[in-house]
């Protein structure tokens, strides 16, 4: 249920410089993964001496890779990107004394850009999987994705249950690469599946009756359910696939992993990350900003 509830502010918050945040972690991490070669130059990931948040600090602007998800990044009315991601990352670009760079990537490729330096970390409600640690490092959890299901209010019927879904007939819209994708998958293998590279056209699918059902993360499905309750319904709810969601960034990395580790256990001790949550997550105050 939506309450109203106030966006945080950072006017009373106190940062710490980029020295305090690095002193929040004592252990280097050991065993460092080889470092990936060099993108091409305009581009290229920082050389092995130095290490990403160096490079940040120097350069005097943090870079994020992002793909859009709603609350957690998406367009206002005059283009400019909001939402529970994008709050965290101007949040750390504040603490460190830089300017934050957006860079919206497509979800498909948004780890073949870290790796080839197009942006420095990915911060994006990236869940961490064995798969994707294979390819980068995580930080310590920032957060936690649920995953949601909402129906088409006629094809509903009988489903009542996730069990219900678990057929050839009934056909399931998700987003590619998702965690909810893969939850869904997983919950229901036997189900027809359609794939989008966005939320938007998956949802349309459903209400347009030509899928019985949308996996994404919560908030989403409820609140498209709110908005179209004469075509969406949500017979139950899922009970599994608590995700944690963590900053991705390059390998061979400690010391960036290092400041974020603590800055990230800072803000959630702060209760600044609660505020953000509440926000984004349990009100609707935010929609009247977009589109």
């Amino acid at each position: 249920m939506f309450q109203t509830i106030r966006k945080p502010s950072r006017n009373n918050i106190k940062h710490l410089s980029l020295s305090a945040l690095s002193a929040l972690g004592l252990v280097l991490l050991t065993a460092l993964s080889p470092v990936l070669p060099a993108a091409s130059p305009a581009q290229a990931a920082p050389a092995p001496s130095e290490s990403t948040m160096d490079a940040i600090v120097k350069r005097g602007a943090l870079r994020v890779g992002f793909s859009s998800f709603v609350p957690w990044a998406m367009q206002d009315k005059q283009g400019k990107y909001i939402g529970f991601e994008i709050d965290v990352a101007q949040r750390l670009a504040d603490d460190l004394g830089v300017k934050l760079q957006p860079v919206p990537t497509s979800w498909d490729g948004i780890i073949p850009a870290l790796l080839a330096g197009k942006f420095d970390m990915i911060i994006g409600s990236m869940a961490i999987t064995p798969k994707r640690a294979l390819s980068v490092n995580f930080s310590v959890p920032y957060d936690t994705a649920y995953i949601d299901v909402t129906l088409n209010r006629e094809k509903a019927g009988d489903i009542k249950t996730l069990a219900d879904l678990n057929k050839p007939e009934v056909v399931v819209a998700v987003r590619n690469g998702t965690t909810a994708a893969l939850a869904a998958k997983k919950l229901a293998p036997n189900a027809t599946f359609r794939v989008f590279n966005d939320e938007a056209p998956a949802v349309e699918e459903v209400l347009a009756g030509r899928a019985h059902a949308f996996f994404s993360s919560a908030p989403l499905p409820a609140m498209e359910t709110l908005r179209n309750p004469d075509k969406l319904v949500q017979n139950f709810e899922l009970q599994a696939f608590r995700a944690p969601i963590a900053i991705a960034v390059r390998k061979g990395d400690a010391d960036t992993l290092n400041v974020l580790d603590g800055w990230i256990r800072m803000v959630e001790e702060e209760g600044w990350l609660q505020e953000c949550r509440d926000y984004w997550f349990k009100s609707n105050q935010w929609e009247s900003l977009l589109r």
